[in-house]
């Protein structure tokens, strides 16, 4: 796969140029994955029956066995949630469950999420769990690796690209809790 696209959320090329190595290293991964290897799901949609498309899944796992290959790491933070907040008449019959978030990758302070799905995780990540980690002080700086949207295009539909991640993020403009990501689009 190539890189395809690059955008600095919170940040500049500067900001990252303390985890050059790092950024090295996520290059070298993208570039090792062999998407044509993935394109393997035969498609069962009416607009493209029949249509062999790259499965996300399937670029997910080769991402994660490239990463662990370099001693990235996975990184779970527990949640315990509360229900003090329930209102006075409302009586739970259960308990809320303890669950976790997860980084899908970790390493010198630098997370990195890979995103082959739903637009809703893409911007959850940037604007949400990478804030956490940072606050939990796991890392100090995001990447986001996304398609871009011609690589998109050859996907089950409904998965999100790097054009629309960036265009929203422009739009909600930068909060003061948010924290340096690099967004990085690819293709095949």
């Amino acid at each position: 796969m190539i890189i395809a696209a690059a955008y600095y959320f919170k940040g500049s090329q500067n900001t990252f140029w303390t985890y050059k190595n790092e950024l090295a290293e996520v290059g070298e991964i993208i570039r090792s994955v062999d998407s044509a290897q993935y394109k393997t799901k035969q498609s069962q949609e009416k607009t493209m029956l029949g249509t062999m498309l790259y499965d996300p899944v399937s670029l997910n796992d080769a991402f994660e066995q490239a990463f662990t290959f370099r001693k990235w790491e996975k990184k779970r933070i527990l949640c315990e949630y509360s229900s003090g907040y329930y209102l006075p008449y409302f009586k739970s019959k259960t308990t809320p469950k303890r669950a976790f978030r997860e980084m899908d990758f970790v390493k010198n302070r630098v997370g990195v999420e890979v995103q082959f799905g739903k637009y809703a995780f893409m911007v959850y990540n940037v604007c949400a769990k990478m804030t956490i980690f940072h606050k939990k002080k796991y890392i100090d700086v995001g990447i986001e690796i996304v398609p871009i949207k011609e690589f998109a295009d050859q996907m089950s539909t409904g998965v999100s690209y790097f054009e629309q991640l960036v265009w929203d993020l422009e739009e909600r403009g930068i909060a003061d809790i948010d924290i340096p990501v690099l967004i990085l689009g690819v293709s095949e």
